[in-house]
């Protein structure tokens, strides 16, 4: 859990940092965009002021809407849902699990079986009623 915990604020960290970078480089891109409107004007030409990169992220959000989204959360902020959960292998610590880096070693934790109803000796409900079907017919 710790390990989880600490890969998740290593993400937030890295998504934070990265946010705020597209966010300046986008700003900047609008910049040189108006630099080159100037130029273009001064010089009667026609020079793209934008990749289609930056164009396409444009189109799809500003920096003012990343700022707004870094700004609506701080950092480490989480949100926690705990769920209950039945213990299912009473009590016994959990196996290795090689999805946490664990080496799974030793033998595996079996659950125990579920008490099994007492079936009477008898006949099933399919046999019972093919013999009612030949007494019938």
């Amino acid at each position: 859990m710790k390990r989880a915990i600490r890969q998740r604020a290593r993400s937030d960290q890295k998504a934070r940092r990265y946010t705020q970078l597209l966010a300046d480089a986008l700003r900047l891109s609008q910049d040189a965009a108006a630099q080159m409107n100037a130029l273009n004007q001064l010089y009667n030409v026609d020079v793209s002021t934008q990749t289609i990169l930056v164009h396409d992220l444009l189109d799809v959000l500003q920096p003012d809407q990343l700022t707004g989204l870094l700004g609506q959360s701080t950092p480490g902020e989480e949100e926690q849902l705990f769920n209950p959960i039945p213990d299912g292998n009473s009590g016994q610590p959990l196996p290795a699990d090689p999805l946490f880096g664990e080496v799974a070693a030793g033998t595996p934790i079996i659950p125990p079986a579920p008490a099994t109803m007492a079936a009477a000796p008898g006949k099933d409900a399919l046999s019972v009623a093919a013999q009612e079907t030949e007494t019938l017919g």
